[in-house]
């Protein structure tokens, strides 16, 4: 990870997040600091997608799941299972946005928030 969070605890978490992500194939895997942008909710996003409902939910409840069992965290909070286009798992400190491809073209929010620092994962466990 090139851009590692000063805080253990965080970095365990956004390694968790991402190989749960990984085993349910999600793809284009990005985490963006925002610490550096002022004023967010949070100080990361984890973004991907997957191709398809069942599959962004999947993606989701695998995050959830393998965080569980690797770091004892629960999500704070979760929104979008019930369409599954895009799926948010808060971690308060890390939010996860699972998109189907076309909805995450859509929202952009790479764009949207491009002044923050960026790094690419490949979906490869």
């Amino acid at each position: 990870m090139r851009n590692t969070p000063k805080d253990k605890q965080t970095t365990d978490l956004i390694n968790a997040i991402i190989e749960g992500i990984r085993k349910k194939k999600g793809l284009d895997i990005l985490l963006m600091d925002l610490t550096k942008t002022g004023n967010t909710e949070c100080s990361y996003f984890v973004l991907c997608h997957g191709n398809s409902n069942t599959q962004t939910e999947s993606i989701a409840r695998s995050v959830e799941d393998t965080v569980e069992e690797l770091t004892g965290d629960r999500a704070w909070h979760t929104d979008g299972y019930r369409n599954a286009q895009w799926i948010l798992v808060d971690y308060m400190d890390v939010m996860v946005h699972v998109f189907q491809k076309e909805v995450r073209n859509l929202y952009d929010i790479e764009d949207l928030w491009a002044d923050a620092e960026m790094t690419t994962y490949s979906s490869e466990i």
